[in-house]
């Protein structure tokens, strides 16, 4: 059964949040909690609080081991820019300082790995010296 976390407007950039998600992704709950707690980038530390938020979620709302679970889905989506700060800049002009928040959702899953639907080959039977 899948299980879904996710934090809001986190103020930190999609960018530097999506290169920590796109680590953990597909990885054993447990294995990508332990990954996070001692990653050096501040991303990893929102993305820890909701992978154990959604393990939390898993154990209490539907009664799964938390051994058994696997980061099936991670995202960070861009979420709503701050009211805009002004930097001066040159000849009396004004630059636009964008804050940026972020959207982390994650789902993790109890089935195994290769418990998804069957992949089907790329040449359907048909050769390309036929055509």
């Amino acid at each position: 059964m899948q299980v879904r976390a996710s934090a809001q407007a986190v103020r930190m950039s999609p960018r530097k949040v999506q290169l920590v998600v796109e680590a953990v992704r597909g990885r054993p709950a447990a294995e990508a909690l332990a990954m996070l707690q001692f990653a050096p980038q501040a991303a990893a530390r929102a993305v820890f609080k909701v992978i154990r938020s959604a393990i939390a979620n898993a154990e209490n709302n539907y009664s799964l081991n938390p051994a058994a679970l696997v980061v099936v889905s991670a995202t960070a989506d861009q979420g709503p820019s701050f009211p805009p700060k002004f930097r001066p800049k040159a000849r009396g002009q004004a630059g636009v300082v964008k804050r940026r928040t972020t959207h982390i959702t994650v789902v993790v899953d109890d089935t195994p790995a290769g418990g998804g639907r069957a992949r089907r080959s790329g040449s359907r039977g048909v050769s390309r010296a036929g055509r």
